[in-house]
């Protein structure tokens, strides 16, 4: 379905945000999704206090809604002044001018029915029916809750009192707040949860456990009737491996293998999504002076240990709200927002003499040369890298270990 005509949009009273999955950037809001976005960034409504989602990257559910899964992230926005909750149904679309994009409707109160108190008296497990061949045998930690009593665990089976470590009757006072690290934050978006259609993706948290230690989980949460007692079900998987080979491969993706310092493919990343007011910044391009003959005298491991040392001092010179970023070999780039030439020239030149001065036990001295360059009113990425790199080959050829400005 190809959209067109979002102003038409607005007549809704519906909250509607049209956001890129690469980017993640919010290319339409209507106004109701404005107003309870109360200007914070997407970012913000989707990892506030009361947030839940299944994926942290919206481009990982563009799969599963190709396939037509039902996809429900809980966002905090703000109503009446107040920090809430908002259930926010995913949809994949087609935007003219910019392809696949994911249409986040949010669902309106009562969409489906909520877990409410029916009942004075407590729930009484039995141990007997289907039912409970299907939660104490289960291989899956799976936890009771009843919401209306402030989220209480009233049963818990097996698999879950090996997985948080405590007694069946130590788990059965405690409430889904006191293992959720969000702590009586989780109350609202169980109520959230508790209307939300089944057949949802499963929400991420971060459990506690009894020795007080931390996991990341995947839960899925939905409303039960069980022996005539309203109540929620929740299935508990443990991703805590998953989220750090996932924490690794984005590292990987990001960083310099060697260095840890930011990659050139993050620092185009970044360019694209820059604001045309923070266009306002100076670059400095970095080369180690012989390189080759450090390798060469000294070896590849000393010539690493030299690319190591002079990313630390990169670090440790640049500023707050600076990049460093490894460019390729021996050479380096900061980009320096809200910089003028000038006050990178005093920069490089601080980074320059820091070089030329260090003594590191065990490491061959070594010097840089740097080109500088401001970035011009409407100048290309092209044109300004040629500049920098046009300063950067006349501090070579000038002698080396020097900084000129293009």
């Amino acid at each position: 379905m190809l959209m067109n005509n979002l102003d038409a949009l607005n007549l809704l009273t519906t909250p509607i945000w049209i956001v890129s999955p690469d980017s993640e950037e919010v290319l339409f809001a209507n106004i109701p999704a404005q107003q309870l976005a109360a200007g914070r960034a997407l970012h913000e409504m989707r990892t506030g206090k009361y947030s839940a989602w299944a994926q942290q990257h919206l481009a990982a559910y563009v799969p599963g809604l190709h396939n037509h899964d039902e996809i429900i992230e809980v966002w905090t926005v703000i109503s009446h002044g107040e920090a809430t909750t908002l259930s926010c149904k995913a949809r994949l679309r087609l935007l003219d001018g910019f392809g696949e994009v994911i249409v986040f409707e949010g669902l309106p109160d009562g969409t489906t029915s909520g877990l409410k108190a029916s009942r004075s008296a407590p729930y009484h497990p039995r141990k007997h029916g289907f039912y409970a061949r299907f939660f104490y045998t289960n291989s899956a930690p799976i936890l009771l809750i009843d919401p209306a009593r402030d989220g209480l665990i009233v049963d818990a089976n097996q698999a879950a009192l090996r997985f948080y470590g405590y007694s069946y009757e130590a788990m059965c006072q405690r409430h889904t707040w006191e293992i959720n690290t969000l702590g009586k934050g989780i109350l609202p978006v169980m109520a959230e949860i508790a209307r939300l259609p089944g057949g949802h993706k499963p929400l991420n948290f971060v459990h506690r456990l009894a020795d007080g230690s931390t996991r990341h989980v995947q839960t899925y949460a939905g409303p039960v009737e069980i022996y005539n007692e309203r109540l929620m079900l929740c299935i508990i998987h443990d991703i805590t491996e998953q989220k750090r080979l996932e924490q690794e491969l984005e590292y990987a993706a990001h960083r310099d293998a060697l260095t840890g310092l930011l990659n050139r493919r993050q620092f185009y990343h970044l360019m694209e999504h820059i604001s045309p007011s923070a266009r306002d910044f100076s670059l400095l391009l970095i080369d180690a002076d012989h390189f080759k003959r450090i390798n060469d005298a000294f070896g590849h491991q000393k010539g690493d240990e030299v690319l190591i040392q002079l990313s630390r001092t990169l670090e440790q010179q640049a500023r707050s709200g600076d990049f460093v970023f490894r460019w390729g070999g021996e050479e380096f780039l900061l980009l320096l927002p809200l910089t003028s030439e000038d006050a990178a020239m005093m920069l490089a030149e601080n980074i320059r003499l820091t070089l030329e001065t260090l003594t590191v036990p065990g490491l061959p001295a070594f010097t840089v040369s740097i080109g500088v360059a401001h970035h011009q009113v409407e100048e290309s990425l092209d044109v300004l890298f040629k500049r920098v790199d046009e300063a950067l080959y006349r501090a070579k050829n000038d002698g080396r270990n020097k900084v000129l400005a293009a």
